[in-house]
């Protein structure tokens, strides 16, 4: 089974003590450590309070508030999830599910006459 997880928020504080980026880490887990199928992924992302899109328009990902004001929710909408979860199903696998078999030197070959 797969659990996924926000591991750490890391606010960073305008001078007034309202937060204006949060550095979000995501972890996901597929089975359990020592499992043959156990594989984790951290992901993370950086977002800021404000930003300014492709046609030079002011835009916002979260009201300017102090770090006490977000819950658990509000942090997690800020995350690509729908993205990360696809990510790591293809990081599963090609790691675990599907994994690339390399090929195998044979070098007692020996060249017929």
């Amino acid at each position: 089974a797969v659990t996924k997880n926000l591991t750490k928020a890391i606010p960073y504080e305008d001078a007034n003590g309202k937060v204006v980026i949060w550095d979000l880490y995501y972890t996901y887990e597929n089975d359990s450590e020592g499992d043959a199928t156990y594989y984790k992924v951290v992901f993370n992302k950086s977002v800021n309070q404000a930003y300014t899109d492709e046609n030079g328009d002011a835009q916002t990902n979260f009201a300017l508030q102090v770090k006490g004001s977000f819950s658990k929710a509000n942090l997690i909408a800020l995350c690509p999830v729908s993205a990360w979860n696809t990510d790591f199903a293809s990081q599963v696998d090609s790691a675990i599910t599907n994994p690339i078999v390399y090929p195998v030197a044979d070098k007692s070959f020996t060249i017929p006459s």
